[in-house]
C-alpha cells in the first residue's frame, strides 16, 4: 500500500461561495491554527492586537466570530471561523474553514494573506487526498466525494452516499480477506508439511474462487445500467439531412437551441445537452444528417455524427415519413442495427385510421424489421408522441432491478476494468487447481487478485494512480 506521509504543508482554497451569499475558505495542515490566529481579530476595537496562540486555546469545533485583516491590520472582511482541532476532521489535520462575505474579490484578498504565512494553495482534490492518505477513508470514498458532488439524479446521489458510507470498500475487503487466508494457509502448509496438510485443500479454494468471482460478476453484469443512470445515457438523435432532428432537440430543452430551416443539412456540427426525463438523464447529441455530401464542412460533421453512434448507448433514429426508403437508409440502419434505439416517424399528427395512416404504418415496417424498435409517430410541429417517447425512455432505462436501495452499483470505468482484471485472474487460478497443478502456481494468480481488488480501495494503490485520481478534483475538495 502507498505510504501514509507526513507533510508539513499547511494548505488553503477557496471552497466554494465566489457566486453566492456567503464563500468558504478550508485551511489544513500543521500550521492552520496558527496562521488563522496572526489574520483573525475579535473585535474591531483590537484590531492591532495579534494573537497567533488565539486558536490553540479554544476548544475544538467550535465557532468564532470576528473579522479578517491584512498586513496593515486593515478589515478585509467580517466573517465566522469554524475550527477542528485534529483528528477528528475532514483530512485528520487541524482544519480551520472562514465563512466569509461571497464575492470572489474578497476571499482571494485572504487567500492571499494566508500565502503571506506561508501557506501554500491546494492541490485539486488536496483535502480529500489528505483524508485519503492519512486512513479517514479509502479510494473508493475518497472517489465517491466527488460522485456526490457531480450527481445527477436520485439514484446517482444514493450510489455515492453508499459508496461514500463504505459499502463497496466492505464488499471488496470481504473477499479479499477470504483469498488471504487461502494464501496463508497455502504458504503455511509448503512451509511447514509435516504439521500443516493442504492435501485436496485446492478444491476448497476453488469454491472460494468460484464464489468471489460470481460477486464480482454480479457487479461488472451492471456496470452499464448503473453508469447509466448515474452519468448519464449517452443518446444521439440521428437521421437524414431534414429529418427534424434539431426541432427534437429543441422539444427537449423547450427553447430554441438548435437553428432550424427547410434547409438539408443546416445542422453542420454536433450539439450537446444535458436532458432530465424524471430520474433518467440523458447526454442528448443532435447531431449532422447523414448522407453523401462534397460539402467539406458537413462531410466533417457527418463524420463526427458517425463517432457519436459507435459511442452511443441510445439512438433516436428520426424518420421524414416523405423520404425515400434508399441506399442511405440502409447504411444507417447497418450503422446503428447493434445499437439499443427508438424509431420516430416525423411529421406525421395522430393517427386517425384512414388510408394514409395504414400507408405510414406499412412504411414504417421496413424499418423495424431491419432493426426491431418500437416506432413512435410522431410531430415535432405538434408535439405529438413526445410524451410517448419521454415514457419509453423513462420505462426502459429505470428498471425494478435497478430501484435506489444499497445494492452495491459500479459507476466508475476504473472500478469496473480493475475487477474485470481481478476476474480474469480468478479464472486464470481456477483452471490451474481444475488442471492439478501445484500450489504454488495458481497462487500466483490469487496474488494477483489481491493486488487488483487493493487498486479499487487502495490498499495497493500506486503514487501515479493516487495523483491521476485526485488531480480529476475539484479546487478546494
Amino acid at each position: 500500500m502507498i505510504s501514509k506521509f507526513s507533510n508539513d504543508d499547511t494548505i488553503a482554497a477557496i471552497s466554494g461561495g465566489t457566486d453566492g451569499a456567503i464563500g468558504v475558505i478550508r485551511i489544513s495542515g500543521p500550521e492552520a491554527l496558527k496562521v488563522a490566529g496572526k489574520i483573525y481579530r475579535k473585535s474591531r476595537k483590537n484590531l492591532l492586537k495579534e494573537d497567533s496562540e488565539y486558536f490553540l486555546n479554544q476548544n475544538s469545533h467550535t465557532i468564532h466570530y470576528g473579522f479578517i485583516v491584512d498586513d496593515e491590520n486593515q478589515i478585509i472582511d467580517e466573517v465566522i471561523v469554524l475550527l477542528m482541532k485534529a483528528p477528528s476532521t475532514y483530512t485528520r489535520e487541524d482544519v480551520i474553514e472562514i465563512d466569509t462575505h461571497g464575492g470572489a474579490f474578497c476571499q482571494k484578498k485572504i487567500l492571499r494573506e494566508l500565502i503571506k504565512n506561508n501557506v501554500r494553495i491546494a492541490e485539486p482534490g488536496e483535502f480529500t487526498k489528505r483524508a485519503f492518505l492519512n486512513g479517514r477513508v479509502d479510494l473508493t470514498q475518497a472517489e465517491s466525494v466527488m460522485d456526490v458532488i457531480s450527481s445527477k439524479n436520485d439514484f446517482a446521489l444514493k450510489n455515492s452516499l453508499n459508496q461514500l458510507g463504505g459499502n463497496l470498500n466492505n464488499f471488496i475487503k470481504e473477499i479479499r480477506q477470504v483469498i488471504l487466508d487461502d494464501l496463508s494457509y497455502i504458504e503455511a502448509g509448503l512451509d511447514d508439511p509435516e504439521h500443516i496438510d493442504i492435501a485436496g485443500y485446492s478444491s476448497e479454494i476453488l469454491n472460494h474462487i468460484n464464489d468471489a468471482k460470481s460477486r464480482l460478476k454480479n457487479l461488472t453484469d451492471n456496470f452499464d445500467n448503473g453508469r447509466m443512470l448515474s452519468q448519464g445515457i449517452n443518446t444521439v438523435i440521428v437521421g437524414k439531412p431534414n429529418a427534424g432532428k434539431s426541432s427534437l432537440l429543441n422539444l427537449f430543452m423547450d427553447y430554441e437551441r438548435a437553428i432550424v430551416t427547410d434547409i438539408a443539412g443546416t445542422t453542420r456540427d454536433s450539439i450537446e445537452e444535458i436532458v432530465r426525463i424524471g430520474d433518467v438523464v440523458l447526454n442528448l447529441v443532435d447531431t449532422a444528417g447523414i448522407r453523401e455530401t462534397d460539402n467539406v464542412i458537413e462531410n466533417i460533421g457527418v463524420e463526427k455524427a458517425k463517432k457519436y453512434v459507435l459511442e452511443a448507448d441510445f439512438i433516436i433514429y428520426m424518420i421524414d415519413k416523405d423520404e425515400i426508403f434508399d441506399e442511405e437508409a440502409s447504411k444507417i440502419i447497418n450503422m446503428i442495427q447493434k445499437k439499443n434505439g427508438v424509431i420516430l416517424i416525423n411529421k406525421v399528427d395522430k393517427l386517425s385510421g384512414d388510408e394514409n395512416d395504414e400507408s405510414v404504418i406499412e412504411y414504417s415496417k421496413k424499418y423495424t424489421d431491419k432493426l426491431g424498435w418500437k416506432v413512435i409517430y410522431f410531430s415535432t410541429k405538434t408535439g405529438d408522441g413526445f410524451s410517448d417517447l419521454k415514457d419509453y425512455i423513462s420505462e426502459l432505462f429505470y428498471k425494478d432491478e435497478l430501484k435506489i436501495n444499497d445494492q452495491i452499483h459500479l459507476t466508475s470505468e476504473r472500478h469496473y476494468e480493475t475487477i474485470l482484471n481481478a476476474i480474469n485472474s480468478l479464472d486464470r487460478a481456477a483452471e490451474t487447481i481444475e488442471n492439478d497443478m501445484p500450489e504454488d502456481l495458481y497462487c500466483v494468480d490469487l496474488m494477483d487478485v489481491l493486488n487488483y481488488l487493493g487498486m479499487v480501495d487502495g490498499e495497493t494503490a500506486t503514487e501515479d494512480l493516487i495523483n491521476n485520481i485526485f488531480k480529476k478534483f475539484c479546487m478546494g475538495k
